[in-house]
């Protein structure tokens, strides 16, 4: 009996932690105040170079701000915000963010039908992979796997990563790093294989694209 008793108070302690731990949203909206200042206080910015959170998953979310935290990704602007944020703090935060409804956007008429085009097939002879395959068809990502949601992003943001991503691919430094650009898609470098071969062009009409996707 006493071994059964002790077995059931450890494993409600168990519980007890999983669920003190678990993501609050509520809790998140308050400690992202903050963030409202550029990401609009639900997550849409209204400002073309700040991204939109809202509807986000919870997964991506999280691994941006810890990449942040770390230097992985440097954003200067983000770096004294998230420094003293705790792993609750972040989860919160996410789960916040990803229970707001995005706002769509428009996509420039002259642009689209390239646009899409990317999106949808991707270059095949210069092996540019299709956008669908990770951030699904009709852009919300797949928040499971970490892929963000991309429908209706500011097409200015979209162009921005775009390119950091492919600069970071075609600027190896001499310890196999990168210069510049943006490089915490991971070692399957996923977005950096993707944007190294898009023209100027492609990344324009495509972050166009997303952009109107809704």
């Amino acid at each position: 009996m006493k071994k059964l008793l002790s077995t059931l108070f450890f494993a409600t302690v168990a519980l007890t932690g999983v669920n003190a731990s678990a993501a609050d949203a509520e809790a998140g909206k308050a400690k992202a105040a903050a963030c409202g200042a550029c990401h609009g206080a639900d997550g849409n910015s209204s400002v073309a170079n700040w991204p939109k959170l809202a509807g986000q998953g919870e997964k991506y979310l999280i691994k941006q701000i810890k990449d942040i935290q770390t230097g992985a990704r440097p954003v200067a602007e983000m770096t004294a915000l998230v420094a003293n944020l705790s792993d609750q703090d972040i989860a919160d935060i996410a789960a916040y963010y990803a229970a707001q409804t995005a706002t769509g956007g428009n996509a420039d008429p002259s642009l689209v039908e390239r646009g899409q085009s990317v999106y949808q097939a991707g270059n095949y002879e210069t092996g540019v992979a299709a956008c669908l395959a990770c951030h699904s068809p009709t852009g919300k990502g797949n928040a499971p796997a970490g892929f963000p949601s991309l429908a209706g992003q500011h097409a200015a943001y979209i162009e921005k990563q775009l390119k950091d991503f492919r600069l970071a691919a075609n600027e190896p430094n001499e310890n196999g790093g990168t210069h510049h650009g943006r490089d915490n898609d991971g070692e399957s470098q996923t977005m950096r294989l993707v944007a190294k071969h898009m023209s100027d062009i492609e990344i324009r009409a495509v972050a166009s694209y997303i952009q109107g996707l809704y």
